[in-house]
């Protein structure tokens, strides 16, 4: 059996127990895990030595079961977040199993100096996915700032301030955990939780907040008149072209019509000519087309301008 399934059944009890409304996990998990006996230093040491070196699992259960207590303290920790206590226990589980895996005695630390680490990240990670539909804390600083900014408010009185922070506040939690004073706006938006469109407004409004939205995309008028526009301009363009003798139109092409344009070299050596002949027949058959172009432009508009 792996070592998950060693004290899976631990993890599914603290799950089965009732910790959303009360906050606190059950009684029986505690108890379950305060079965197991700490560990002193050169236990700890073997018991590591041996699921190192030779895989032994019962010594890799000994190791884990007797930091249970501690994933569970660490998680408590985090309590204030909304989320099921014990998920966070769970999600400190799996951490305490990274930390075995990784876990180098000869190095001469604790297990439980070295695990709590791997413990944090698991349960930090597993807030950050469940915190909101919307991903969040995607940077390093993030993340922190995620987890920190609670504490820099309550710091300066500022938790139970509602609304948005005032802007001199901003530029002290900023400077304080070394942040831009947007990430610290955005962040604490971030925290107050999803809100549904669909939620009503009572503010003396009748309506849901999606009637309030703007929609900021171009009107499908606006849409239709910039596909005719481009498609006038590559009409113009393809009659343009079609002005040019063939030399004019290879280089033309070649120069200006193409995602890897060919350089002045190339085109010489192609027409066995100096760069500065290609230079100059370029300039010249641009010059044409430029022109082309801008008249038969005009020529497409008179009609519109004489029925305005």
């Amino acid at each position: 059996m792996s070592i998950e399934g060693q004290f899976g059944r631990l993890t599914s009890r603290a799950r089965r127990e009732p910790a959303l409304v009360t906050d606190r996990i059950g009684k029986g998990y505690l108890d379950d895990i305060r079965r197991f006996e700490m560990l002193e230093r050169d236990q700890e040491y073997k018991l590591a030595k041996r699921w190192r070196e030779h895989g032994d699992r019962d010594a890799a259960h000994q190791l884990v079961t007797s930091h249970l207590r501690l994933a569970a303290k660490i998680a408590m920790n985090y309590r204030g977040y909304g989320l099921p206590v014990s998920e966070i226990i769970s999600e400190g589980n799996i951490g305490l199993m990274q930390a075995l895996n990784r876990f180098e005695p000869e190095k001469g630390f604790r297990f439980s100096t070295y695990a709590m680490w791997w413990i944090r990240a698991s349960i930090q990670d597993y807030i950050l996915r469940s915190w909101s539909l919307v991903k969040i804390g995607t940077t390093t600083n993030q993340k922190r700032l995620f987890f920190k900014l609670r504490a820099a408010k309550r710091k300066i009185s500022a938790l139970e301030s509602g609304g948005d922070l005032h802007p001199d506040q901003v530029t002290l939690i900023a400077t304080s955990l070394n942040v831009t004073e947007r990430d610290v706006v955005d962040m604490d938006r971030r925290l107050g939780g999803d809100t549904s469109l669909n939620e009503p407004i009572h503010d003396g409004e009748s309506g849901e907040r999606q009637d309030y939205l703007v929609d900021k995309s171009p009107s499908p008028e606006a849409v239709v008149a910039e596909q005719d526009e481009k498609d006038c301009q590559h009409k113009a363009l393809t009659g343009a072209i079609d002005i040019l003798n063939d030399r004019e139109r290879r280089i033309f092409e070649a120069r200006h019509l193409t995602d890897e344009p060919l350089t002045l070299e190339d085109l010489a050596v192609e027409f066995n000519v100096s760069r500065e002949r290609i230079r100059q027949i370029e300039t010249r058959a641009f010059e044409k087309v430029r022109k082309a172009v801008k008249k038969s432009i005009a020529e497409a508009q008179t009609p519109a301008a004489m029925w305005a």
